[in-house]
């Protein structure tokens, strides 16, 4: 883990949760964006935790730099910015997980197992501001065609999330539900429309008239 925090104290206190748990790892601290910038440059982390708001910019910026740098690696936010021209921001950048500073930081160990486990962990309140923005940019659904299936309200809501590139992880966080119970909608949906995979799913929704793709 690479740690990116301005503020001493509470660097010190998300040190501690990390180094708690034996199955992580932390690698490097840095206190501003150029710190991180060139920690990066010098260690390929598995997970990046960062703050946002940093002294000479915004932890946004590193979110990017590790997408550059290292691909595969994974971005969580922990913060007090929590509006959500910010999240959006965030996860458009390549954040996997968001936290805001208002919970027990003895949290931020199992939330960081979470993510190297495939999930999304996202404080309740971010995950509405998410789907409050995917909700206006789909205020006026298509008319689907007489033929096509009938999607339940929350089927809807995954293959739209789906269409929009989101993995079943990060859909079970932003919607509160299992991964599971994302993997058993996903296959009604995949039954319901005769198909076989994501790409499939979303193209034959597309030519329904069951979702409709951003230009």
């Amino acid at each position: 883990m690479l740690l990116v925090e301005d503020d001493a104290p509470t660097r010190r206190h998300l040190a501690r949760a990390v180094e708690a748990n034996p199955a992580l790892a932390l690698i490097g601290r840095a206190s501003s964006v150029a710190e991180g910038r060139a920690a990066l440059e010098r260690e390929t982390p598995d997970v990046l935790l960062t703050d946002l708001g940093l002294p000479d910019g915004s932890g946004i910026e590193l979110i990017r730099e590790l997408r550059r740098h290292a691909p595969g690696a994974l971005a969580m936010v922990i913060t007090a910015l929590g509006d959500e021209k910010t999240v959006v921001s965030a996860i458009e950048a390549g954040a996997s997980g968001y936290l805001l500073k208002d919970g027990s930081f003895d949290e931020v160990g199992a939330a960081l197992l979470e993510l190297l486990s495939g999930g999304s962990p996202i404080s309740p309140s971010i995950a509405r501001h998410v789907l409050r923005r995917l909700q206006r940019e789909d205020e006026a659904p298509p008319e689907p065609a007489p033929d096509a299936p009938r999607l339940t309200e929350r089927e809807h809501e995954i293959l739209t999330l789906i269409a929009k590139g989101f993995s079943f992880p990060e859909i079970a966080g932003l919607l509160s539900i299992s991964a599971h119970t994302v993997t058993t909608h996903v296959r009604h949906i995949y039954e319901k429309l005769e198909v076989s995979s994501r790409a499939s799913a979303v193209y034959e929704a597309v030519q329904l008239g069951l979702i409709r793709m951003e230009e």
